[in-house]
């Protein structure tokens, strides 16, 4: 029986792999003299035609072949074809110390489900990182996700790590390529895994070639991904802030007019930018509802607070009866405006206020009726958005590591063979 899986993505490494085995055997050797723990090393290759394949093969590590391009599909291929219950991933480039991985698996056996490695908390050595990245790309990126997502890690895209076959079906693995490293701790977070850390060192790679890394491409990566798992910031709290902003002038605009006070400084053109903010808040918030439901759906994300006690008024139904009362509002107003109109012999209307309000109701009462199919679409064709499957139980935490020691020491006592 396997117990740990150590998994190296691998793309034409062959100057390095010999070196990444032998210390990975190593953490392996390690893990079983402690705990009794049996481990495999997997190089998943993503199409190396340096002979890295064949060189793997014969140190005795098991080759898993992974069309799909990119580190992130890599990994993915190598955890999926793994047999352990513990997942270490680390470069095949000689950067990390295998050996590091070892109190990582001895936190999943103490109950995290992940276990990041840090660099920052361990040792950068001298040429391993550029100071673009050490400085600005991995700390900005760090600390966005820790604000985005409420995760408290000191590297987040530290490519040393381990976490349990149990959490990595559970998250749902999806990035193909280095914008995974922030695809795991995201979602994580949003599934409340149990997240631990540990200090690593990174020392420069032993490769005779420039890293597949591009600081650029992959930090933009990284940055759109942070985004797109986030409805909330990317959607939600911009439409919140704008449709504010355009009730209080509106607001302001209405109260003058119906009280025949004074003009305020909000003239016709703040009447017609205010209705049009207020259009474009309704759209950011039914956009924010769909990512939600989609990761609810996908079961990467748990249900927020909020939505459990909307989940009532969060129906086909409800979207389109809203939607079809904001839409007669509005036309109440414009009919009133025609009708004012006509009474004064077609003459022009100096306040567009009234107009703009009813305009602005009927497209919102429409993208409501719309927004509403688009929810129940998203949220697998049911009427009812918050009808989903629940996500999975954690596993249950295995015994602390003592007690685990000692029940092998009494195997071992009484004849029987270790795992």
């Amino acid at each position: 029986m396997i117990d740990v899986s150590i998994v190296m993505p691998c793309l034409d490494e062959r100057r390095t792999l010999a070196h990444c085995i032998a210390v990975a055997r190593r953490a392996l050797d390690i893990l079983e003299a402690r705990h009794a723990l049996a481990g495999e090393i997997i190089v998943a290759d993503n199409g190396s035609t340096d002979g890295s394949r064949e060189l793997a093969h014969r140190l005795g590590a098991r080759v898993v072949d992974v069309r799909r391009r990119g580190y992130g599909a890599a990994v993915c291929g190598g955890f999926t074809a793994a047999h352990g219950r513990y997942l270490v991933m680390g470069d095949a480039d000689g950067s990390y110390d295998f050996v590091e991985a070892v109190p990582m698996v001895e936190a999943l056996m103490n109950g995290a489900d992940l276990c990041m490695g840090s660099r920052f908390a361990g040792e950068i050595k001298p040429g391993a990182m550029p100071w673009k990245n050490r400085y600005i790309g991995n700390p900005v990126l760090t600390g966005i996700l820790n604000l985005l997502f409420r995760v408290h890690v000191g590297d987040a895209h530290c490519g040393l790590r381990a976490l349990t076959k149990g959490c990595f079906k559970r998250l749902r693995l999806e990035g193909s390529g280095m914008e995974l490293a922030s695809e795991m701790v995201i979602k994580a977070a949003l599934l409340d895994e149990r997240v631990a850390e540990v200090p690593v060192t990174l020392s420069p790679d032993m490769r005779d070639r420039p890293p597949h890394l591009r600081p650029w491409r992959d930090g933009w990566r990284h940055l759109r991904y942070l985004l797109m798992l986030s409805p909330s910031w990317l959607f939600a709290l911009p439409a919140a802030v704008l449709g504010a902003l355009a009730l209080a002038i509106l607001a302001t605009m209405t109260v003058s007019w119906l009280s025949h006070a004074e003009a305020t400084v909000f003239g016709n053109y703040w009447a017609i930018l205010a209705g049009s903010s207020l259009t474009l808040s309704h759209i950011g918030i039914v956009l924010a509802l769909a990512g939600q439901l989609y990761g609810i759906r996908n079961r990467y994300r748990r249900v927020p607070r909020f939505l459990q006690s909307l989940a009532p008024w969060l129906t086909l139904e409800t979207m389109l009866v809203a939607g079809l009362a904001i839409i007669a509002a509005g036309l109440a107003i414009l009919i009133a405006v025609v009708a004012y109109w006509s009474a004064h012999s077609l003459a022009a209307i100096a306040n567009v206020l009234p107009a703009v309000i009813g305009t602005c109701a009927v497209a919102i009462g429409t993208q409501n009726i719309l927004g509403g199919f688009l929810l129940a679409i998203v949220s697998g064709n049911e009427a009812e958005f918050m009808q989903v499957q629940p996500l999975a139980a954690p596993e249950p935490a295995l015994p602390p590591l003592p007690a685990i020691e000692e029940a092998a020491e009494r195997r071992a006592a009484a004849g029987g063979q270790g795992m």
